[in-house]
């Protein structure tokens, strides 16, 4: 591998996690960043490698864009939707739930794309990753409100616009 390939891992990794490191500590005192910056680089000099295989990906602005765009979408919408449906079976006389573990496909390649599509799913109320299966692709869900055990209204109810957002950051 090239030098300058690794350099733009640790650069990339570096970055990330210093920003993570500034959000946890909150605080920007010039101890805490010379710290951050430190400690940042260290790590990043060891995980670089296990953690990016293409050293361009971090630097694409197009998956920025669509990363920006996801949280955007997922923070607002997405909870929104997934909030209010479970306020409305809690509240409501009869309890409208069917629940039930269900088999979603997925369609993506790498595992920063599964992983958040499983992420999104699980953090969104009323659903749950409960397994997954990588061989042939699925995942398996507990939703509180199965409107069809089929694969396709699964996929189209469940995983669909996080699979949107999830190849185009990540595939």
């Amino acid at each position: 591998m090239a030098v300058g390939d690794k350099i733009l891992k640790v650069i990339a990794t570096a970055t990330v996690l210093f920003i993570v490191y500034l959000i946890a500590s909150a605080s920007i005192a010039y101890r805490d960043v010379v710290y951050g910056i430190v400690f940042s680089v260290a790590v990043a000099l060891i995980t670089a490698e296990l953690l990016i295989s293409k050293a361009t990906k971090p630097y694409d602005i197009v998956r920025w864009f669509w990363a920006v765009a996801y949280a955007i979408y997922y923070l607002t919408v997405a909870e929104f939707k997934a909030h209010s449906d479970v306020i409305m079976r809690i509240l409501h006389p009869d309890m409208p739930i069917k629940p039930g573990i269900v088999r979603v496909p997925y369609h993506v390649e790498t595992d920063y794309a599964t992983v958040t599509i499983a992420n999104s799913i699980t953090n969104t109320p009323g659903t749950v990753v409960v397994d997954l299966d990588t061989k042939r692709k699925y995942f398996y869900v507990h939703w509180i409100n199965v409107k069809a055990p089929d694969e396709k209204t699964t996929f189209e109810n469940i995983s669909k616009v996080f699979e949107y957002f999830a190849k185009r950051i990540f595939d």
